[in-house]
């Protein structure tokens, strides 16, 4: 890190938290995290709150993470009143997460009126998916009306987590064919070949795939279908019990959505919910695998695949058949290889650093010759 770098103000507003970081380089100079949904009203307070602790920072420019750029934002890009508006009009596709985001957009705009912002989105990772992968089998009329296609998400956290492994394995990123998994809050599998995602379980919202913690994953959709008739559900009902109630949460009967209480907890419900859990992840690992010539490492990201060494066993349990063995729990809180030196398939655990990543991707689009990226 040169002193000379420009400072950051990386603003990821999730679907429950709201997390601002100073970055210079690849140094957290400052850091505000914060576990509950924000209000709108507040946010503009919130952030000029934060900006007068550090008052003594000139912030060269503004990240900020879209969890889906959909068509309007397929890669990062500077912030002006057009493409806000463009994302607003779609922000039902990802109803926990772009509102929020979105007026955070708009306080820190007005906190910092002068200085660029970035709008960095979690989809541009997979914007590459080949068609195979990004096409639905539904009408084609339906596909080119309403632009029904995977999106893929979590997209920061697997370009941050494909370049630290590719450090931690001594190999170039286009040379890898690796699976990684995002494990958090919310959860998603992604296979990458020659440095691009190729696959991924999270398709047209970040409610497809694998059980989250609040969220289904993927559901019959003939058991959504029976569930809209006959006065069971309504839509609203659906989404909410799909977004909020369903997950690890539903499945141990509401106890919690966190894997750490289930495993402290220990009780059959408890060890229930972390078995689906497991047994869904394992499986979607396989089949994205399936989208490799070979399989070189398995690679863990997220707060429960960095810091839950009892899941990534459970998960890793039953994958034999992809030359994975049981991990080694190794020193925690570094980035590191977990599996055994003459291991099949390598292992790798790697620290969530998604403000990082949103602080390379700002600075490469403002200075695209200097190769932040």
């Amino acid at each position: 890190m040169a002193s000379s770098d420009p400072v950051v103000l990386t603003v990821n507003a999730g679907s429950s938290s709201l997390r601002l970081n100073l970055v210079r380089g690849e140094q957290v100079l400052a850091g505000r995290h914060t576990e509950q949904s924000l209000d709108p009203d507040a946010a503009q307070e919130t952030v000029a709150d934060f900006l007068g602790e550090v008052g003594d920072l000139d912030v060269a420019a503004v990240g900020h993470r879209l969890v889906h750029g959909g068509v309007a934002v397929p890669a990062p890009m500077v912030v002006d009143d057009e493409i806000v508006a463009q994302v607003a009009a779609r922000e039902d596709l990802a109803p926990l997460h772009i509102p929020p985001a979105l007026a955070l957009v708009e306080a820190v705009r007005r906190c910092l009126p002068d200085v660029p912002h970035v709008l960095c989105p979690d989809t541009a990772f997979h914007a590459g998916l080949p068609e195979y992968a990004a096409t639905y089998p539904l009408p084609e009329e339906w596909r080119r009306r309403y632009g029904l296609r995977r999106y893929g998400f979590h997209g920061l956290s697997y370009a941050w987590a494909l370049r630290r492994a590719a450090g931690l394995l001594d190999r170039p990123v286009p040379e890898l064919q690796m699976v990684l998994t995002h494990l958090g809050g919310g959860c998603s599998v992604c296979a990458v070949r020659d440095g691009r995602s190729v696959d991924t379980s999270m398709g047209f919202t970040p409610l497809e795939g694998v059980p989250m913690s609040k969220r289904s994953g993927s559901i019959d959709p003939g058991m959504l279908l029976w569930l809209l008739t006959g006065n069971r559900l309504s839509v609203s009902e659906l989404r909410e019990g799909l977004e909020h109630r369903s997950g690890l949460l539903g499945l141990s009967d509401g106890r919690s959505g966190d894997t750490r209480d289930l495993v402290k907890a220990g009780d059959p419900t408890s060890e229930l919910a972390l078995t689906v859990f497991a047994h869904r992840v394992s499986r979607e690992i396989a089949a994205e695998a399936t989208s490799l010539s070979r399989l070189d490492a398995l690679v863990f990201t997220g707060e429960i695949g960095w810091d839950q060494p009892e899941v990534r066993e459970a998960v890793c349990d039953r994958l034999g058949l992809l030359g994975i063995g049981r991990p080694a729990i190794g020193d925690p809180g570094i980035d590191r290889v977990v599996s055994a030196p003459d291991a099949e398939t390598a292992v790798l655990v790697i620290e969530p650093r998604e403000e990082l990543q949103l602080a390379r991707e700002t600075l490469s689009v403002l200075y695209p010759a200097v190769g932040y990226v």
